[in-house]
């Protein structure tokens, strides 16, 4: 009867805690972040045919190529970055369980045994008495949450697990996308070594035309020796190309949890043109970007934390009670005439600490402050990088459009230079000159078609790949993609 009283009061009092229960500190709101209604650098640019407004989440297919396709599927399951990024991630939901354990009573169980001798009272020899002692209490604390101290650690350690989680993505978007760098840089080596080798083969015809010509008495040994030097040259980068190849072959190798050793990739061509890439508008940038989604529940967490540094200025209670059976007699342990129990509470509250709370309090806004000004800054440098990629992509279009015609007039000087040295018009030294400079600008539109893979693929990253926190696709009414 006793028991059931000591539960109703407990019940009572819990009951009257909670209904008296305040959460101090500040409620979270989103900072605010300043977003252009439209990006700059993508005015003029016609929408994307067929009409594709979301980045899916294998963001890499969109470039169409198989072999960049299954690269990409090894990273999130060999990459060590991105398993070492989603453990921290389980470390912080287990924080939130964590926090969430404060909510409840602490209940114990002590079960104990003792047995004493001692000498009676009267001090008589031969009168030494054992006594037996057997408990089995039950201890039941519990601190009610009446200022919110734990409701905010559990918002703080909610927040800092799902800034975890978009850290993950991040982690996981920053490889993909040094993948897919990687991978058009390697074919932009791949498109170099191609035609470095056909160059050699020219040269090489070159040479032997001098070589014929010299025996006829037309051209001189330094014309000779020229060819030579130019083929040698030449064959001399296509061999140099060979280093840079291998070390971004092993490079993606590491991306993908392979050694080195046992990872290699074929020869393929280059895709010179870049694809569409949906863009979308720029307030959709702060719900795309996981490194923006992370900011921000970071400063969900400093809010949280004010809540529990203020807490600390008010009193703190704790309610608690025992009950269980004693007895000197293991067969009347467990019997209702041996049991026993206890009640009570406790109320503390700090009277002097030197500033001690005032201080940590101060710090918790401080951290805060920080918070936000870190969060408003991730969402500039993203604006930045949207910016930055797609004036490459505009710029580079430019670009390539006017090297290819460089080129075909250099091919085109090229012809006509040695119709000319053929028919003895002109020297051996003008057709190195028209040779040096067809192959230079060949090479140059190689490196610009690398550059725009390379860009594109930065422009994807900045717009946060495949990675959701809310809604990932834009409304179809809005211009969402662009197209070259």
């Amino acid at each position: 009867m006793m028991q059931h009283k000591i539960v109703k009061l407990l019940m009572i009092t819990g009951t009257f805690t909670l209904l008296t229960a305040c959460t101090v500190g500040p409620d979270y709101v989103k900072p605010s972040a300043a977003a252009p209604a439209a990006y700059k650098e993508a005015a003029g640019w016609k929408t994307a045919q067929p009409r594709d407004n979301c980045i899916r989440g294998a963001w890499w297919e969109i470039f169409n190529d198989p072999q960049l396709n299954a690269l990409e599927e090894r990273v999130n399951i060999s990459d060590q970055n991105v398993i070492a990024a989603e453990a921290q991630f389980r470390a912080a939901r287990a924080l939130v369980q964590q926090a969430r354990a404060a909510y409840f009573p602490t209940v114990a169980a002590v079960p104990s045994f003792t047995r004493t001798r001692s000498k009676l009272a009267n001090g008589s020899q031969g009168n030494i008495s054992a006594v037996s002692d057997y408990q089995l209490p039950v201890d039941v604390s519990w601190e009610p949450d009446v200022w919110g101290r734990v409701r905010r650690s559990v918002e703080a350690s909610q927040a800092n697990a799902q800034a975890s989680e978009a850290d993950l993505g991040a982690v996981r978007l920053s490889d993909q996308a040094e993948l897919a760098q990687d991978y058009f840089q390697l074919r932009t080596l791949d498109a170099q070594k191609q035609l470095l080798d056909s160059t050699v083969v020219y040269y090489q015809k070159s040479l032997d035309l001098t070589k014929y010509l010299y025996a006829q008495g037309v051209d001189s040994s330094a014309d000779v020796l020229q060819a030579e030097t130019q083929l040698k040259t030449t064959e001399a980068q296509a061999i140099d190309v060979g280093v840079q190849r291998a070390q971004m072959e092993h490079a993606i190798a590491l991306l993908t949890g392979k050694p080195a050793s046992d990872f290699s990739i074929p020869v393929a061509a280059l895709s010179a043109i870049p694809p569409a890439i949906p863009v979308g508008l720029p307030s959709e940038l702060l719900e795309r970007r996981p490194d923006i989604a992370a900011a921000e529940r970071l400063v969900a967490s400093a809010n949280a934390q004010i809540g529990v540094a203020e807490s600390a200025f008010y009193p703190s209670i704790t309610l608690s009670a025992s009950g269980g059976f004693a007895s000197s007699d293991i067969s009347n342990w467990l019997t209702w005439p041996s049991r026993l129990w206890a009640i009570g509470s406790t109320i503390s509250e700090t009277v002097f600490d030197a500033g001690l709370r005032q201080a940590v309090s101060e710090q918790a806004r401080a951290a805060y402050d920080a918070s936000v000004a870190s969060y408003r800054q991730t969402v500039l440098t993203g604006f930045q990088e949207v910016e930055d990629n797609l004036a490459a992509l505009r710029i580079l279009e430019q670009e390539a459009r006017v090297q290819d015609e460089a080129v075909k007039a250099a091919r085109q000087s090229l012809a006509v230079i040695t119709n000319q040295y053929k028919a003895g018009t002109v020297s051996y030294l003008n057709v190195i000159v028209a040779q040096s400079t067809e192959l230079a600008n060949e090479n140059t539109a190689v490196n610009i078609a690398g550059r725009r893979m390379s860009a594109g693929v930065l422009l994807i990253k900045a717009l946060g790949g495949g990675w959701n926190n809310a809604v990932q696709c834009v409304s179809p009414k809005l211009p969402a993609a662009v197209s070259r």
